[in-house]
């Protein structure tokens, strides 16, 4: 697939492009790391430290109380700060590369104090799903070699993971830059250089002037190391000078970055002017590779770590079962307590980012249900412009299209932006969710247009003596109409809201056999069933089925097939609350 050239002139490369290019190229692809790598571990990004610099600026200068500006969140808080910020000359505009390390020195002049800071945001934090599968691919060899600009030790605490202990990585530091030679030159793989020092080390560097006078030895091995490799940048913005002086100064060379150059940036909008310019200098000299529009680091790596034959992930495997997702409730705050009204949904933590994409000769999504039936496969399918997207082994999704003319067979990236709207991806992502909570459930299926409808397969079955205890009778039939019959369920979708993927779940009593004749007494029967559920009987409902989809955080897989393209979720563990506006 060919980079598409956007308005800016940089050019632009598919995440399934990119997955890959980098499984034929993998060991020709150093790693560049940014804080945004480590922000799912809980170890905050710049951004979330600018607001903070600007905060205690802010609170310590108008002396005010911290819990008047304390709600970052809120734009009404944020804008308030950065009137402030911006009515003093000494501060940078907004998303200037310069403004987290001069907010940082006007916070913190002291290097001291700056090491305590970072100290403290590192404290506790564990590797994510991103860290231990680049350790995977470090173990295997596909990744020799990770620079990084952040001060914390999850790459090396991912590798502990994996290779069982800590003697296997060598980590470069401020302290000792010529250890990072002599590990180049003698290529002591796997290696770690950490471009702006060890949260250990005496020399950490995260100001302006310390920023533009990056080490010499360092500098000049990650130029030199970016004439013989390509590489790939995650999570880093591109704001400081120094590492864009030493990438830019790198492409000054007869042959920079032979194996191409990726930066994966997240969301929609457009990276930093400096490093457009870069991505559009790079294509002008024939480096392959471009942006990358991703999810998230940890996504990202699910992604390549998929498309890596003969892979041990034996340890990635272990890690990712043990997770357990957890989204803690707020603090209650003041004199009133919130939430206002509990919600019936819970976040959709992670999920899919691609799946299977078929160009053949086929109709609508009517015909392509039908071909999977007819074929007799597992396969969970959709019709989109792009073609026919699918979840589910290789083999099947072939067997279920083998008489409509095949003519490509790649992957389909599910962009963030369709989510946001009743897309043919949400659509597919609906039906996945909606196996997954079966297969892990015991749970049946209707599929609707917009909705699906879950139910016990098997009312005796002693997980459902909860659901028993708050509504009575699990099943049975309608009085009077020995052809309408009825079962506790609940109805699931898909919804998008506060820039999120949502599963929102309605506890229902579902029906069965209604027709025109009997609908009235079917609308009578689920009304007297429903009229007293509110308050605590409600409440208990939605514990009840939050707690049940949730599944504790884990891995829920919709298919049960070894190749292909699968479809896996995780559902945050506490269901959603709305909160008192704020004016």
């Amino acid at each position: 697939m060919d980079e598409v050239v956007t308005n800016s002139a940089y050019p632009v490369v598919e995440a399934d492009d990119f997955a890959r290019r980098f499984s034929m190229r993998s060991g020709k692809l150093m790693w560049l790391l940014g804080a945004g790598t480590s922000a799912s571990a809980g170890i905050p990004t710049a951004w979330d430290m600018i607001w903070e610099f600007k905060q205690q600026l802010y609170v310590s200068q108008r002396r005010v109380a911290l819990n008047t500006v304390a709600d970052l969140s809120n734009p009404a808080v944020r804008r308030q700060i950065q009137d402030f910020i911006a009515g003093q000359e000494a501060f940078p505009d907004p998303d200037s590369p310069e403004e987290y390390a001069v907010l940082f020195e006007a916070v913190y002049p002291s290097e001291a104090d700056r090491r305590t800071y970072i100290d403290a945001k590192i404290s506790g934090a564990k590797p994510s799903f991103g860290h231990v599968a680049l350790a995977t691919l470090m173990k295997a060899g596909h990744t020799k070699l990770v620079w990084t600009t952040n001060f914390d030790p999850l790459v090396a605490d991912g590798c502990a993971k994996v290779f069982g202990g800590t003697g296997n990585l060598t980590t470069v530091a401020l302290d000792a830059p010529g250890i990072g030679r002599e590990t180049i030159n003698g290529e002591r793989w796997p290696a770690e250089i950490k471009l702006h020092g060890d949260f250990r080390s005496r020399r950490l560097k995260n100001t302006g002037d310390e920023l533009r006078q990056q080490d010499a030895t360092l500098r000049d091995l990650l130029v030199g190391t970016c004439t013989r490799s390509g590489l790939v940048i995650a999570g880093y913005s591109g704001r400081d000078e120094s590492i864009m002086n030493t990438l830019e100064e790198a492409l000054e060379h007869a042959s920079p970055f032979p194996s191409g150059i990726f930066w994966l940036h997240r969301g929609e909008g457009d990276p930093l002017d400096r490093v457009s310019s870069f991505l559009s200098a790079a294509s002008e000299k024939g480096v392959d590779g471009g942006l990358v529009r991703v999810e998230n680091f940890d996504e990202s790596l699910r992604d390549l770590v998929r498309l890596i034959p003969d892979l041990d992930t034996t340890q990635l495997d272990e890690f990712a079962s043990e997770r357990s997702v957890v989204s803690a409730p707020p603090r209650i705050s003041g004199k009133r307590g919130y939430p206002v009204i509990r919600l019936n949904a819970l976040e959709v933590k992670s999920l899919p980012t691609i799946c299977r994409r078929v160009e053949c000769n086929i109709g609508g999504y009517k015909e392509v249900a039908e071909a999977v039936s007819a074929a007799g496969v597992d396969v969970l399918a959709t019709r989109s412009a792009k073609g026919v997207l699918a979840f589910g082994s290789d083999s099947d999704v072939r067997a279920a299209l083998a008489n409509v003319s095949i003519t490509e067979f790649d992957l389909h990236e599910i962009e963030t932006r369709r989510l946001r709207y009743d897309s043919q991806e949400r659509g597919l992502l609906k039906q996945a969710i909606s196996r997954a909570l079966a297969r892990e459930h015991g749970l049946t299926i209707k599929h609707h247009r917009s909705v699906d409808s879950l139910k016990p397969a098997d009312v005796t079955d002693e997980r459902w003596a909860p659901l028993k205890r708050v509504v009575g009778s699990l099943s049975g039939s309608v009085p009077a109409q020995a052809d309408l019959t009825w079962q506790e369920g609940v109805i699931v979708r898909l919804e998008w809201a506060d820039d999120k993927l949502w599963l929102v779940f309605e506890p229902r009593t579902l029906l069965e056999g209604v027709t025109e004749e009997n609908r009235a007494a079917a609308t009578d029967f689920s009304r007297e069933r429903s009229v007293r559920r509110y308050n605590r009987p409600l409440n208990e409902l939605v514990s009840f089925w939050g707690d049940l989809l949730s599944a504790e955080g884990r891995e829920l897989r919709a298919l049960n097939v070894r190749t292909g393209v699968n479809a896996s979720f995780t559902l945050g563990t506490t269901t959603a609350f709305s909160n008192r506006s704020r004016l």
